[in-house]
């Protein structure tokens, strides 16, 4: 019983190609095969998105005393419909000196490779689209070009705020993806492989990684990075609304609009996912479906980013750009080591040594950027 409800979704792929099977040739079912992946995935990435408004709209509403949306449908699970029904009607807005062709393709492919990442992501047991041998090197590939086409927006909007935007996102996503590859290369030392499924089996039997010295550290290295990189609080330094409007986005409308938005909480949780891959075992876990544990552990992480937006302030450029480079940055490199050290050493020397030298790394780190922490600014009005 328990090994149908964790294959559910695949039994029910094998029953539509069995019952097409008998009319169809070998190479259509096949090119079957994969449209029915390729729909699921697009009409999951959308469903994803839609629901996780909801969700921080909820999330963030119970933090500050109120009850968030609750009048479309019951306890407001309709909310999404009807916002993507507002986006739909809403006017398409081009500004008249704005490069109409950079302002169409910017949202719309920015989309495209927040839908692809999720092709390598082991969603359960033998749930995976394409189990890539190079899935973590795909993955990173893909999800690096949506910073060429935040800017290509931010520029062909001709709009010097959206242009502070794209520039910020550029630099902001170029300083923390040199960590973020860094945080991950323990994980892939460790097990030898690019291969996601390859990671999530190493971790078998409650062995994740984050229950070691360099993975916890890997673990919050890749997710503070990975905030950061899909411009959530305290990083979305991009969307300034304080400071620049709305950032690279501040001359879109409608469902322009709605394609960033979308991106980004695909974005939230792609980088969810495979954190949980790397880190918290993936889809291993004792008792309940695999693809349940999938899930219940990537939106703890989502739940997070929500907790973060509710609670802290936007920090300021030189913050930002200081914490990658003089904070994150040696950590990962040190991380680095630490996790060479635990792979040739046996245990419990291994655990032992990794720690002390973390714990000294992270002590060592956080003294000497004391001495650069930008002091308390005192503002003098002109009627003092």
């Amino acid at each position: 019983m328990l090994n149908t409800i964790d294959q559910i979704f695949i039994k029910a792929k094998q029953i539509i190609l069995d019952i097409l099977s008998p009319f169809l040739p070998e190479w259509m079912m096949i090119l079957i095969s994969i449209f029915i992946v390729i729909v699921t995935l697009c009409v999951f990435g959308p469903v994803v998105m839609m629901y996780l408004t909801l969700l921080e709209r909820k999330f963030i509403g119970r933090m500050q005393n109120r009850y968030g949306p609750n009048r479309c449908g019951i306890f407001g699970l309709l909310q999404p419909l009807s916002d993507g029904i507002k986006m739909f009607t809403k006017e398409d807005i081009v500004p008249q000196k704005a490069d109409p062709f950079a302002h169409f393709l910017g949202p719309i492919t920015v989309i495209i490779p927040s839908l692809l990442v999720f092709s390598v992501i082991p969603f359960g047991r033998n749930m995976i689209p394409s189990d890539l041998s190079i899935g973590i090197l795909f993955f990173f590939a893909v999800a690096s070009t949506s910073t060429l086409w935040i800017f290509t927006a931010a520029w062909g909007s001709r709009n010097k705020f959206s242009l502070l935007g794209g520039m910020r996102a550029v630099a902001q996503m170029v300083s923390y993806e040199i960590p973020m590859l860094l945080s991950i290369v323990p994980a892939l030392l460790v097990v030898g492989s690019f291969s996601t499924v390859a990671i999530v089996n190493a971790q078998e039997g409650l062995q994740w990684f984050v229950f070691t010295p360099w993975g916890l550290v890997g673990f919050i290295l890749f997710f503070l990075t990975g905030v950061a990189e899909v411009n959530r609080c305290p990083f979305d330094l991009p969307e300034g609304e304080s400071e620049i409007i709305a950032g690279f986005h501040t001359e879109y409308s409608g469902m322009k609009f709605a394609l960033f938005y979308m991106a980004e909480y695909m974005n939230a949780f792609s980088v969810s996912a495979l954190v949980t891959t790397v880190y918290l075992g993936g889809w291993q876990g004792p008792i309940l479906p695999s693809w349940l544990w999938f899930f219940a552990k990537t939106f703890v992480l989502i739940s997070i980013m929500m907790w973060f937006r509710g609670t802290f302030p936007r920090m300021r450029v030189d913050q930002l750009m200081g914490f990658a480079w003089r904070g994150l940055l040696p950590l990962a490199f040190i991380n680095l080591l630490a996790a060479a050290l635990w792979v040739h050493l046996s245990f419990p020397l291994n655990d032992i040594l990794s720690f002390c030298i973390l714990t000294v790394s992270v002590l060592m780190i956080y003294v000497a950027n004391r001495k650069v922490a930008p002091k308390k600014r005192i503002y003098k009005y002109a009627y003092e």
